[in-house]
């Protein structure tokens, strides 16, 4: 019953690709204002800089399946920035020129032209950073991982296409349907990419590597920290090293977010493998402690561990209460209605 998690990369402010199971949207504009543009529909998200203060607003899909907003989401500066004169396009080098019209079919979601026009430009970082998401959005895995090797050997030049255009953009791969986290187009990025990539398809000891040499890059990064401990779990679960290993990673994890909850959520499931299941429920309990604005389907796993947890320590009253008052809130979750008798 693992979470995927994935991650939001962030190229430069303003512009992002959210890349999910459910498939991929894209989101542009000014600061205080976004629209995001997805197979769900179309979601206006508004902000108050300054204050911290959001508010989104969703559009759904009509019955015919067709979008009921715009098909094109970019302000009017982006678009002129995306709009290459004349006598511009005298003096633009044709491998750039192709990397600002595959920027251009990216904002309008034509994502098979954006993808001619960018293989045109991936000795570029930028360009093939962005064919390299593009063909991750595509699933031609292969194809992927050739363009993000060619953006990590130059990640030195990455985002500088961007600054020139000032198009602000940010991609994104969320951590589940509700967590995501920002990235920037460095190495970083293409590293959380292309890890992904190496879970898709099954490679898991290439994507420890990314992870490996991301923890060097980002040592205090807590998304990294998440899917370096969910991989090993996932992969080496019943290996007592790398229950011990996850362990040694999360002692010092509270739960100030998210993203740090589900970590402790791993840390339980590690140390309920090494037969440590006091430390285990106090984990739990401590992710379970913020609740208000955490996603449903993190705090019922955090739930179902907790009763799991109960019923090892024999404590099957608490271990009872738990998985009622889950059934109350998902009542086909995992096989609690079975253990509840109902």
């Amino acid at each position: 019953m693992a979470f995927r998690f994935f991650r939001r990369i962030r190229i430069a402010p303003g512009v992002t690709l959210n890349v999910s199971k459910s498939g991929p949207s894209l989101s542009l504009g000014p600061r205080g204002a976004k629209m995001t543009v997805g197979p769900r529909g179309t979601r206006l998200t508004g902000g108050l800089p300054g204050t911290g203060l959001h508010y989104t607003r969703q559009y759904g899909h009509g019955s015919s399946g067709g979008r009921r907003g715009p098909s094109t989401i970019a302000d009017g500066q982006t678009e002129t920035n995306l709009t290459l004169g004349f006598f511009q396009r005298l003096t633009t080098p044709a491998d750039e020129q192709s990397l600002v019209a595959g920027m251009r079919e990216m904002s309008q979601q034509n994502d098979e032209a954006a993808l001619v026009s960018l293989r045109k430009a991936t000795h570029l970082a930028d360009g093939a950073f962005l064919a390299g998401i593009v063909a991750m959005k595509r699933e031609l895995w292969a194809e992927a991982t050739q363009h993000f090797t060619r953006a990590i050997a130059n990640h030195r030049q990455l985002g500088n296409y961007f600054t020139k255009y000032g198009i602000h953009a940010a991609m994104a791969l969320p951590i589940t349907e509700h967590v995501s986290a920002i990235i920037q187009p460095t190495l970083r990025g293409v590293l959380l990419a292309q890890t992904e990539i190496w879970q898709e398809i099954n490679e898991p000891r290439e994507a420890l590597a990314c992870l490996q040499r991301l923890r060097k890059l980002e040592p205090g990064d807590p998304v990294v920290l998440l899917s370096f401990v969910e991989l090993l779990l996932d992969e080496y679960g019943q290996n007592r090293d790398a229950c011990q290993r996850v362990v040694r990673l999360t002692h010092d994890i509270t739960n100030e977010t998210e993203i740090h909850a589900a970590i402790l959520l791993y840390k339980a499931r590690a140390l309920r493998t090494l037969g440590l299941d006091e430390a285990a429920r106090d984990a739990l309990t401590l992710a379970l402690r913020r609740r208000k604005d955490r996603p449903p389907e993190l705090l019922h796993a955090l739930r179902y561990e907790r009763a799991l947890t109960y019923e090892a320590l024999g404590r099957n009253a608490q271990a009872r209460n738990d998985f009622e008052r889950l059934y109350a809130k998902n009542p086909g979750y995992e096989d609690v209605a079975k253990r509840l008798g109902v």
